[in-house]
Parts: C-alpha cells; sequence; structure tokens
C-alpha cells in the first residue's frame, strides 16, 4: 500500500523546535495538480479534500543531530515538539521525516526556520488580506476556487512591495529577514497551493499555520467557514514563543480577524506594533471602525484601509519601514 507524507514548515527559538504534518493512504494533497485547467482543475482542486488521513502511523524526525519518533494523531496529523538547544545559524535548515508502514518507508523532507535576529514579527491571514478570495460570499468563493488554477488567481496591488518591506524591517544586513507567519482559516488541504501562491508573487518565505484537514466533499462546501477561534490560539502561540519581537497583524474584514486582532492586542499591549485591516467592500464597517479605535486606545498603530499603497505609505509613517 502507498503511503505519503506531507510536512509544513517548522520553526525553533533557543530552547524547542517545532514541525508537523500528515500522513495520507496514498497521495498527499501536494501531489494533485494546480497548474491545470477548467474540469481537470476543479478535479484536483475535489481530489485535496477526499484524501485519506493514516492514523497512529509512526513518524520519525531527523534533524541536526537528533531522531525522535511519534505516532500520528486518528486524522493522521503528526507534531513534533521538542527541546533543541545546538547552536545554529539563523535561516531556513532541512530535516526529514520517515514513515514506516509495514516494510515500506518513506523519507520527505522539510525545513525550519531559526529565525535572524530582529525587532519586528509579521502575521498575515491569506484569503482576502493578500490573496483574491470573496470569502465573505462562499458560493462566489468556491466559483473561484473551482476554476482558476494557479495562473488565474490574484494577489492585491502592491502587496508583494508591502510584504517585502515587512520582512526587511529594521534588518541592517541584505541576507537576514523578519519571521513571517500566515495565519489562516484554510484548511491544510490548501497548503500546497498557499505555497505556490506565495512563490509565484514572491511574497516572503512563511511558516504556514492552516485549520484541520478536511477530508470529504461535504467538508469541501463549508472550506473556510466556521469557528475562527484556531486562528486566536496560533497566534497567541507565535507571540508566547517570541515574546522578545513586536508584531505586526495583517488582515480583513470579510471574516473575524479584526475582532481575533482586538483579542490579540489585549492580552499582548506590549507586543503589537500595527494592525492593519483590509477593507473588502465599497464602504467601510461600522463595527470595524469601532474595533479599530479599541484598538488604537491601546496605543497600537492601525490602519483601515482599501488599497496597499496607503498601507505602505502608513508603514512609512509611523517608522516600520523605509
Amino acid at each position: 500500500m502507498k503511503i505519503d507524507i506531507s510536512i509544513y514548515r517548522g520553526y525553533m527559538n533557543d530552547k524547542e523546535l517545532l514541525i508537523s504534518g500528515h500522513v495520507f493512504k496514498s497521495w498527499a494533497p501536494s501531489q494533485y495538480s494546480i497548474e491545470k485547467r477548467y474540469f481537470k482543475h476543479a478535479f484536483s482542486i475535489l481530489k485535496m479534500f477526499t484524501i485519506k488521513p493514516m492514523g497512529n502511523q509512526e513518524v520519525t524526525l531527523q534533524f541536526q543531530e537528533i531522531s525522535v519518533t511519534t505516532k500520528t494523531l486518528k486524522d493522521g496529523y503528526f507534531n513534533f515538539r521538542i527541546p533543541f538547544t545546538s547552536t545554529l545559524e539563523a535561516g531556513w535548515h532541512s530535516c526529514n521525516v520517515i514513515c514506516k508502514h509495514g516494510d515500506f518507508h518513506m523519507i520527505s523532507s522539510g525545513e525550519i526556520l531559526k529565525p535572524y535576529l530582529g525587532k519586528y514579527g509579521i502575521i498575515s491571514d491569506i484569503d482576502d488580506t493578500f490573496l483574491i478570495s470573496h470569502s465573505a460570499n462562499i458560493f462566489k468563493k468556491l466559483y473561484v476556487m473551482l476554476t482558476q488554477n494557479i495562473d488565474g488567481r490574484k494577489v492585491f496591488d502592491e502587496v508583494p512591495k508591502h510584504y517585502q518591506a515587512l520582512s526587511r524591517a529594521g534588518q541592517k544586513n541584505k541576507h537576514s529577514f523578519n519571521s513571517f507567519f500566515y495565519v489562516s482559516s484554510s484548511e491544510w488541504n490548501l497548503y500546497p497551493f498557499i505555497v505556490a501562491i506565495a512563490n509565484k508573487y514572491k511574497l516572503p518565505k512563511a511558516v504556514i499555520k492552516l485549520k484541520k484537514i478536511k477530508t470529504g466533499l461535504g467538508d469541501f462546501l463549508f472550506t473556510g467557514g466556521g469557528n475562527h477561534d484556531h486562528k486566536f490560539e496560533k497566534i497567541k502561540a507565535i507571540i508566547s514563543f517570541y515574546p522578545e519581537l513586536h508584531y505586526v497583524l495583517l488582515g480583513d474584514d470579510s471574516q473575524k480577524d479584526p475582532y481575533l486582532y482586538e483579542r490579540i492586542c489585549k492580552i499582548f499591549p506590549e507586543n503589537i506594533k500595527a494592525v492593519y485591516i483590509r477593507q473588502t467592500d465599497k464602504k467601510p464597517k461600522t463595527n470595524v471602525i469601532t474595533v479599530g479605535n479599541n484598538i488604537a486606545s491601546l496605543q497600537v498603530d492601525f490602519l483601515y484601509f482599501q488599497k496597499s499603497v496607503d498601507a505602505i505609505a502608513h508603514s512609512k509613517k509611523i517608522g516600520i519601514i523605509d
């Protein structure tokens, strides 16, 4: 029987490292092409949501001098969180994850980020924050997902320029960068698509944190929906993992980002430098303005904007980017 592994980018500090992934029976979502057109593209997307995770499978992480073994959870998910105090230079470092199933061994490679010294961490939502997705209208969102392949999907104008500037903010060495995190309510099924979009538009290479994987066509109809508290928990965990940084949070008003970010600002009043919320409708939403005023009262810079050129100007004005 064939098995497959998806490994998601990991990260570390001076005390421990984290890296996760899934084990699947047959094909992982990354095996289905996002470059095909028309019905073949729709078929690929639907196949990404009809995968078969494998629970209780033995997986081994090999990184530097360590080798650690665990087993997958019921949904095929594995998560290594292990002590690691060895000295490493900053940047991305390769690792391997091995899965044994009977006499068959599957080896897949991954990456773990050791952050460069810096002042800022950047946390961004994905759908309708930088990727045009129409999340507020589930039918339009599904239509776009099923009919537009990687060549047809677009990001908002000037997003790459803004994100690249944030990646370099405060860094003096041209080879160093700030740590970027993409945290979204999209499911792990779409991880390879998100990586491909980021690569296509030259967005900063990031650790990506997504929602619990889905395994059926019925689940696909509600992709990206439901409760968004997982985003709050993941963002809280990132800030707690790197408490020495000041964070820039980027989101949009199509779902719950303003309220999630308000909660984060209340819990970490000394860690949040700025919050950016993209306006997705023609008119601003009164409740988002109210939330923004409350965030600003916590001495956090806040901008509710339509065009990224305005966000860039704001980042320059408050001294985040040159």
